[in-house]
């Protein structure tokens, strides 16, 4: 039986940021260097995938340092912790490593600055994300104000109007953001930002890419976890952008394809903690039922590399 066509266009870039890789690459690390188990607080990066397979290799993922037994390493999220998580370790004498990813980091510094000054900080950001939690967390509680949406700046109730500040969650929508930063500007003029927009260049680059194939395509898949703020948000970009239907699937067995039904024209792309692994299997699940012609889609290309820490780079 004759497969029907199918014309797939592929994002790039797609798929891991340096940091994510970075992070992924101190776990592999502290396991090489101090053996098994090595602890985890939080996913290390939000992907079932890679989570399983870290697991697999000896890293015990928890949720809290209470879980964590005092003799063993452990490692903080690629997402960032509040100032009271190294702190505890320090006070426990665990030995702890920190995989932040820089520029969720430089996020904190930035905050830690603009309170030094006196400003009061409204972070853009979604409620209970470990990167929100994390970056409020770098400061005393009520320092800093969360907004979700622009419509939640209407109802801030600020110290100051004329000393304030805001930083952005590194993984949001460059558009939605967008609107909440005009938002608070025409609300408070004097407000401050960061130098340099605080949505990460991967979060970006993933976003435009996906803009460049949405009006082309009858449908998209985005290759990401559920809990994964930036592949959530490839798939509202997609919808945004002219894509009349977009889908976030894990795996390729997660792949719906009756909704699929009739389309001679699709885009994949995949989060920035989705490994390339997981878009080669959506890829083969494709051709099993297509005739598939790849164009790839490339409006970026990413050569960014962060170090690990000191500590995993000297003998132990």
């Amino acid at each position: 039986m004759t497969k029907p066509p199918l014309t797939l266009y592929l994002a790039a870039p797609r798929g891991f940021c340096a940091g994510v890789d970075r992070a992924i690459k101190i776990v592999e690390m502290a396991l090489e260097k101090w053996g098994r188990p090595v602890y985890v607080r939080h996913e290390i990066v939000h992907n079932k995938y890679v989570v399983d397979d870290l697991r697999a290799k000896g890293a015990v993922f928890v949720e809290e340092l209470e879980d964590c037994p005092t003799d063993r390493p452990v490692i903080f999220s690629a997402h960032g912790v509040p100032k009271a998580v190294p702190a505890e370790a320090a006070r426990r004498e665990m030995i702890y490593v920190d995989a932040t990813c820089p520029l969720v980091s430089k996020v904190h510094v930035e905050a830690e600055r603009h309170h030094e000054a006196g400003l009061q900080i409204i972070m853009i950001g979604h409620d209970g994300h470990p990167e929100t939690i994390g970056t409020m967390g770098q400061l005393p509680p009520g320092a800093v104000l969360l907004v979700e949406t622009a419509e939640d700046v209407a109802g801030l109730n600020v110290r100051d109007e004329t000393a304030l500040a805001y930083v952005t969650q590194t993984t949001l929508s460059v558009d939605d953001t967008a609107d909440i930063v005009a938002a608070l500007k025409a609300r408070f003029p004097t407000i401050r930002g960061p130098h340099k927009e605080d949505i990460c260049y991967a979060t970006t680059n993933r976003q435009e890419a996906v803009k460049a194939m949405a009006s082309e395509v009858d449908a998209m898949l985005v290759v990401g976890a559920p809990n994964s703020s930036n592949s959530r948000r490839l798939v509202e970009v997609g919808a945004r952008a002219g894509c009349s239907y977009a889908q976030l699937v894990q795996r390729a067995g997660d792949i719906d394809w009756r909704a699929l039904e009739g389309m001679r024209s699709l885009g994949l792309t995949a989060g920035a903690s989705a490994p390339e692994i997981l878009v080669n299997e959506v890829i083969d699940a494709l051709k099993a039922r297509y005739d598939v012609t790849i164009r790839q889609v490339e409006t970026a290309v990413e050569n960014v590399e962060f170090k690990v820490p000191r500590v995993l780079r000297v003998p132990a």
